[in-house]
This record gives structure tokens, sequence and C-alpha cells, in this order.
């Protein structure tokens, strides 16, 4: 059972944990033309499945899907994401007729797992129900088992990992799972792979919702391509890209060097890092956890994921402190460096690298549980709550070990913990003025990029289709591009200029492997497409233009401090800026509603609403 079309096995493989029962279904030839693959064809996956809007997230109805996209398991360089496409357990609209109305959600990692779910035969993998018992799922090219997962539950992700690899007795498996945050249901839990690369935005929290610890993948196999010949020059062509760079060549030359935590100090120095919940731009302390710092204190080798030139992971030991002895898996990176440092005022490198391997231990969503921990300190500097409240942790700003404390209270949803665990929005809601300054979107804790001064940020932040997310895009074309490069399965940081892949190379590449020829207009309208019909998913739930905001705080709390103090959004600019992007996608300016003329042309008539 196969598609005619090259680059694809054309087999989706279906697992019901409810009832054990294990089959294959074809993917639909016009689904690959129309969407490409990973985060495309996951949300038309998705939207088949999902019938009628208001569905619980943590149902067994709600599917969990796996995607690799036609680049993967092929040299192309940096052909290592894998995309997690389920509803999202995390978001919720101002007003909406459904109890459990929440957006879709689409998570994206890096490693080696993509490529092995094509290896072992298989163009998306879909995880429905819920098993009575702890499990894992184990593939083998067509070999695929549901097997006890009892000895596992409750165990951190790093040590799982260990035992985990051992107990299958074959290095070959690639795997991913969940910490005690996804078995606990921690609305913003993560799912990991090797230790440190995760899909987060809440998709743990689905899994665990499922019963379900772990995935083991591994195969033997690849479809056929169109023309290997012309794929290879191609390919070829694509690594002179990232070959003899230099300081000229900045994004390259940076990532190699220092990973993404050159951005720390890039970004506390431009006056846009999250700081002290968003409420200030640039970080005094940020030399201490910056690059140099880490360079001179901690790492000690660099790591790529699959077929990458880049090599943007760095990993260490915490020489000295009270933590000395902590190995990091990765990091600082930008965003744990901020959302666990430069937001909290904790600028211990030491106490840091703690931070971080504990959320990645425990299987939580960095960027929110620093937004959440953020949120709390806040909360205790203006009173509104106490140490009694904290269950007696003391989280001031700058506390690492309250921090620390305060994860591990959050992933058991101990005390404190358990309204923490459910997001900061609904956290707020519990506390009498706390919703001025949650920093969400549509329920989706916001990353570590403040917009006082970013007004391009902003943008991204309010129109995601995910909430506050920071690798939406800042305009409509560029959103566009980026579910095509989600889409085929390829790293964001290869396609990033000057000197990373264009949407032209993406173009001939994808037709030397699947035969289909689309120009560069034709494949960003398959990124346009797979975007609307997420949106569309969203306005059927009850998502509108009141939900596509940001937080007041960027409005009328100006910096202080750096080298953008004073700078604040307009509102009437932002409003603006909204209606003008609602213009260029063809969606109505008062509701947000995608058109009825620009579904038509996308081809989403199906849709219609």
């Amino acid at each position: 059972m196969r598609t005619t079309s090259f680059g694809y096995h054309g087999i989706i493989l279906n697992i019901d944990l409810s009832t054990g029962n294990v089959f294959k279904s074809q993917l639909q030839t016009e689904d690959i033309k129309n969407y490409i693959g990973g985060r495309g064809l996951g949300m038309k996956l998705l939207w088949d499945r999902i019938k009628s809007p208001g569905m619980d997230p943590l149902s067994g109805e709600n599917p969990l899907i796996f995607l690799p996209g036609p680049f993967s398991g092929l040299p192309i360089p940096c052909a290592s994401r894998t995309c997690v496409v389920t509803k999202s357990p995390c978001t919720s609209p101002v007003e909406s007729e459904y109890a459990h109305a929440s957006t879709v959600s689409y998570s994206n990692f890096g490693g080696f797992f993509g490529p092995e779910i094509k290896f072992a035969g298989y163009d998306a993998v879909i995880i429905s129900g819920r098993s009575a018992a702890p499990v894992y799922i184990r593939i083998e090219d067509d070999n695929v088992q549901i097997k006890d997962a009892a000895p596992y539950w409750g165990m951190g992700t790093d040590g799982f990992d260990k035992k985990f690899t051992s107990d299958l007795k074959d290095r070959q498996f690639c795997t991913c799972y969940i910490g005690p945050a996804g078995e606990n249901l921690v609305r913003h839990a993560s799912i990991i792979h090797t230790a440190s690369r995760a899909a987060g935005r809440g998709v743990g929290c689905v899994m665990g919702a499922k019963n379900l610890k772990a995935i083991a993948v591994k195969g033997t196999r690849m479809p056929e391509v169109a023309d290997q010949t012309g794929l290879l020059d191609r390919i070829t062509d694509a690594r002179d890209h990232f070959t003899g760079l230099s300081r000229g060549r900045l994004l390259s030359y940076f990532l190699r060097k220092s990973g993404t935590t050159s951005q720390l100090e890039k970004k506390s120095g431009k006056g846009i890092m999250a700081v002290k919940n968003f409420r200030e731009g640039t970080f005094p302390g940020v030399d201490k956890i910056g690059a140099d710092a880490a360079k001179k204190d901690l790492w000690v080798r660099s790591y790529s994921c699959y077929c990458c030139p880049l090599a943007c992971k760095k990993s260490g030991v915490v020489k000295d402190g009270p933590y000395k002895g902590v190995m990091v898996h990765d990091g600082p990176e930008y965003e744990t460096g901020t959302m666990l440092g430069a937001n909290l005022m904790i600028s211990d490198l030491g106490g840091l690298m703690k931070l971080i391997y504990d959320g990645d231990d425990l299987g939580l969503d960095i960027i929110s549980a620093g937004n959440v921990i953020g949120f709390l300190m806040e909360a205790r500097e203006k009173g509104l709550i106490d140490l009694n409240f904290l269950d007696g942790i003391d989280l001031a700003w700058g506390n690492a070990d309250a921090a620390i404390k305060m994860l591990e209270k959050i992933a058991r949803r101990d005390g404190i913990g358990d309204p923490a665990s459910k997001g900061v929005k609904a956290l707020a809601e519990t506390l009498r003025g706390g919703s001025e300054f949650a920093m969400h979107v549509k329920g989706m804790e916001l990353a570590a990029h403040n917009v006082h001064a970013n007004p391009a940020m902003g943008l991204c932040y309010a129109t995601s289709n995910k909430g506050g997310c920071h690798q939406n895009g800042n305009t409509a074309q560029e959103q566009n591009l980026r579910v095509v490069i989600d889409s085929v399965g390829i790293c964001r940081f290869a396609c990033m200029p000057p000197v990373g892949l264009t949407p032209k190379t993406l173009a001939t590449l994808l037709e030397s492997i699947t035969g289909i020829k689309r120009n560069e207009e034709e494949l960003l309208r398959a990124g346009e497409r797979g975007f609307n019909l997420e949106k569309v998913f969203n306005y059927r739930e009850g998502f509108r233009r009141r939900d596509d905001t940001l937080p007041q705080r960027f409005f009328s709390e100006p910096l202080t401090i750096g080298p953008e103090k004073g700078a604040v959004l307009d509102r009437a600019s932002f409003e603006t800026q909204l209606s003008d992007y609602y213009r260029e996608r063809g969606w109505d300016t008062q509701s947000s509603k995608p058109g009825k003329t620009r579904m038509s042309q996308l081809g989403l008539s199906f849709a219609l609403l």
C-alpha cells in the first residue's frame, strides 16, 4: 500500500490506545500536493479527525500526530525536525460557547526522531485513545507494539532516557518521552527527545493524558525520490551555503560558536529581552549568564541534530558552587537563559543551569514555566500573595533556589504547583488584579522577547495560531514561509538570511524529491493554505479579533532602563497594524474570520464556516 507520489511512503500509522488497535491508512495524494508534510499535513489530518468544536483536548478523541517531512531522512542540511500537531490544552478564548474551546497546537523539535519515522515507513503517526495503564509504543518497521510502561512511570526524563535505551537493547532506536509534568497533566508539559530537545507548548500534557510514557522508533527503509541525480546535485549546492563560513556570515558563525546563547547579550543590548516578567528589556546581569561566561565556566562540547552543519547545541558541566557537577545537556539557549534567567532576574550561571536541567528532567515547557514563576515573583512583590500562598517558598527576584523548588512543585502539581500547572492565564484569574501582569496571548505564555520596543514581534505574538509564540513570523509572508519550513522537515536556522536556504532552493529540492514542480509562489501558497486552515480551526472554537491582542503592560508601562528606556507600544498603531494584516490575509477586519474568497482561492472551501 503506497501512494504514487515520490518522496512519500503514502502510509499513516494509526494507533488507538483505548482498544489496542494498530492499522495503516492511505495518505491522500491531494493532501501531499496541498500540504506537503509536517505542520501543514498535520493540520489537515487534525481537521479531518476533529469534526466539531469544543472537544476536550485531554480526551481520548484528541489525536496526537507526529510528522516528519519530505526532506526527513535525506542528507539535506538540517533536515532534522519533527512536528507534533494536536488540539491545545493550554489556550482559551476570551469568550466561547464551548467549555473546552482551545486552539490548534503545533510544536517542532530537532534531533533524530522525525527521520527515523520516515525510515520506519511512515509519513505520519497518529495516536488516539487513552490506555488504561501506562504504556509505551515500540515501532520497528511494520512491527508495532504497545507495551507496559508502569516500571518507568514517575521517572525524570534524563534517568528514563538512559534506562529505556538500555532496556531496548538496541541503540538504533530513536525515542521521545514525557516526564512527571506530562504524567501529572501539567498543561504546559513538553515531549522530550535525547534528554534536552523539546516539543513544548503543552503537547506533553496530551501525551500524558493518553497514559503514554514514550515512543521508540527504528526503521530500515526510505521512499523512492523522483530525480536522484538532480537531488544529489541540489544537496551539494545547499551544503555550499554552510561551508567555509566566516565572521562575515554572522548567523552560521555564531550558531557554531555559541548557539543561540550569543543572543542573550545581543537582545539585552537592544532592549528587547524579557526581563523581570517583561517589565524591562535589558538585563544588567546578562554578562554572567551569556556566551562568554558559558564558554569559560561551563561548555565542553558542541553537538548536532540529524545532518546538521551548524552544531548549535552546547553541553557542559557546572564546575563549582552549590550546583557543582550538574550536567547540562543543552544550555543556556536564548529562550531558556532568558525565561529562567533574565526574566527571573537570576544571574547565577550554576543556578540557571540547575533550573534548565530540572525543567527538562521534569518535562516542563521552560518558556511557560519561567513565565509562570515570573508572574508569581511579581505577585509576591506587589503583595497579592504571601509565603503561605507559596507554600513557604521565598519566591523573590533573583532567588534561584526558590525557583528550583517551584519547578518541582509545578511538575508534581503539589500545593501552589497545582494552580501554577494550569498556566499563567488561569493562575492570574485566581488573584485579584493578577490579569494586569499575566504575560500571555490566548492563554499561551509569551516567550523570551519583549515587545515594548519591538512592535513587529507584538504582531507575531498576537496573530500566532497557537497563542503567544515567538516562532510565528512577523508578517503574513514570513508566516507562510515558516509553515513551509515546518512542513518540509528542515530547521528554521538553515533558512535564515542572509546565508540560509531560500524559498527557491526549498522548491527545487522538493521538486527533485517529489517530482511535483512548484515555483516559489506556489510553495508559499501551500504555507498560506496551512496557516489559514489553522486559523479557521481556531475561529470555529470561538477565537475572534479580541483574542489577537497583547498584555496591557506593553501599552501602559514604559521601559525604565536600557537603550530603549521610555519605550511603549501605541495602542492605535497596533490596532491599525492588525487591521492591515487582516486585509492582507483576506480576513474580516472586525471579527478576523477568514474570507470566503481567499479560502476558495486556497482550495479550503470545505472549511468555510
